[in-house]
């Protein structure tokens, strides 16, 4: 009897877990310029002589000299040139006259920090920004009645205390100016949308994305570099028209691993009707008579028929001779990549026919004819694979999606997977595995 585990919709929605790698190369002078663009004039003012510390001073911070930003490994460098302002009370009693008052003055600093990067979950990036050093460009000073004051402790304790307001205008403008978030679910729902590969085949590659991993964001040669990825199931479908993906998805929580798999299969399918394999296998045994016992008894195949019966091919095969019937034979379909043939193997008699055999004709048992029957019912379908690897290759190569979003790829290994029977065809279903990257430009840069 004909039973079949497939359909033929099945077979071609056929799904195969990959990864989708995109590339993130953001150069360190980017972020530079942004920063300065966002931190510039005043970055601090205290207004109050009167505070907690009562250190009786007034101040204002400038930034008088771009930000210089080095990145090594997961950190940044920067280096922060700043004029500050200081009004500073003062009281002196010189040959015992009380003199007090305030005195204003400006001094230069330069102030090194670094910022560590990290991102959570939430694709929000945090960066926690220290005061590793700073040195005196000029040293403060008030000069009353001639005599010179020094307030470096004052401006030191003034600045100790207020470096954090500097810290804290950095953290925002690294954070601000590595939005991950809103690029990645950009490059999340392009990963959904068909992709035509084949028109002539009306072949399309669909992703049903699952998860997103990314590796830490490293510098390099002052670029910072990181590799998203996003893992799914791809799905080479056959459709005349671009297949309905479901509406936007939320963009998952993140997932920081140390590398990002490369491991991209599209599935390639070749498939052969029963019709045609039958009447190839009548022609390669066509006029061919079978002997056995020394030439005491011999077959001819007149015809054969083909059908499914779960994962096992049924071949009806009618016989001429001194034995004239049908007999049934069952055997696993598999495609092999060596020969790029659709080969059969465990080829036997269906047990209906080896019990009526060993009743009238044991001597077809004797005589292995299920083995040569095995050894004809070949299938050339590497032809189908091969010139369907080398489209999507070539779609690969270089397939702009939209405007700034580019497809590219390579295949290498071809991997069988399975053999599957729907009640039309016998489809070889096979892997071409390789890399496939999504360039997003606004991944490329700030």
């Amino acid at each position: 009897m004909e039973e079949y585990k497939y359909s033929e919709k099945e077979i071609q929605n056929e799904r195969h877990l990959s990864v989708l790698n995109i590339p993130i190369e953001i150069p360190v002078s980017e972020i530079e310029s942004q920063i300065n663009a966002k931190i510039k004039g005043l970055i601090y003012e205290d207004n109050s002589y009167e505070d907690d510390d009562n250190d009786n001073l007034k101040a204002k911070v400038w930034k008088i000299n771009p930000i210089k930003v080095v990145a090594i490994d997961s950190s940044f460098l920067f280096e922060v040139p700043l004029k500050i302002w200081v009004s500073a009370g003062y009281k002196i009693s010189p040959l015992g006259v009380t003199m007090s008052g305030y005195k204003d003055t400006e001094f230069s600093i330069r102030i090194r920090l670094i910022s560590k990067i990290g991102i959570a979950p939430n694709w929000q990036v945090k960066s926690e920004t220290y005061v590793d050093s700073y040195d005196w460009i000029s040293d403060p000073s008030v000069k009353v009645a001639g005599m010179n004051i020094p307030i470096k402790s004052l401006a030191s304790r003034m600045l100790n205390k207020n470096f954090d307001k500097i810290t804290e205008a950095i953290d925002e403008e690294v954070s601000s100016n590595l939005e991950l978030k809103k690029n990645a679910e950009l490059a999340w729902n392009i990963a959904r949308q068909p992709v035509m590969l084949a028109k002539e085949f009306d072949t399309w590659l669909s992703l049903v994305p699952t998860a997103v991993v990314m590796t830490p964001l490293l510098a390099r040669n002052n670029v910072l570099r990181a590799v998203i990825g996003i893992k799914g199931y791809t799905q080479t479908i056959t459709s005349a028209t671009k297949p309905v993906v479901s509406s936007v998805q939320k963009l998952p929580d993140l997932q920081i691993v140390p590398k990002v798999p490369e491991d991209f299969k599209i599935g390639l399918i070749s498939l052969v009707s029963y019709e045609d394999a039958a009447r190839l296998a009548t022609t390669k045994f066509r006029g061919e008579k079978f002997s056995f016992l020394g030439g005491k008894y011999h077959v001819e195949v007149t015809g054969v028929e083909m059908y499914g019966q779960n994962d096992k091919l049924v071949i009806k095969a009618s016989l001429e001779g001194n034995i004239t019937g049908d007999i049934y034979l069952k055997g696993t379909p598999f495609y092999d990549p060596l020969t790029q043939q659709l080969s059969l193997k465990g080829l036997d008699y269906d047990l209906n026919t080896k019990n009526a055999i060993v009743q009238t004709a044991g001597w077809l048992l004797q005589g292995q004819f299920s083995r040569m029957v095995e050894k004809r019912m070949v299938f050339p379908v590497g032809e189908q694979i091969s010139v369907a690897k080398k489209t999507i290759q070539k779609a690969l190569g270089n397939y702009k999606i939209t405007e700034g979003v580019t497809l590219k790829g390579t295949l290498s290994d071809i991997v069988p997977d399975k053999v599957y029977l729907t009640p039309k065809h016998l489809y070889s279903v096979v892997f071409a595995s390789g890399k496939v990257n999504l360039r997003v430009d606004g991944l490329k840069g700030i």
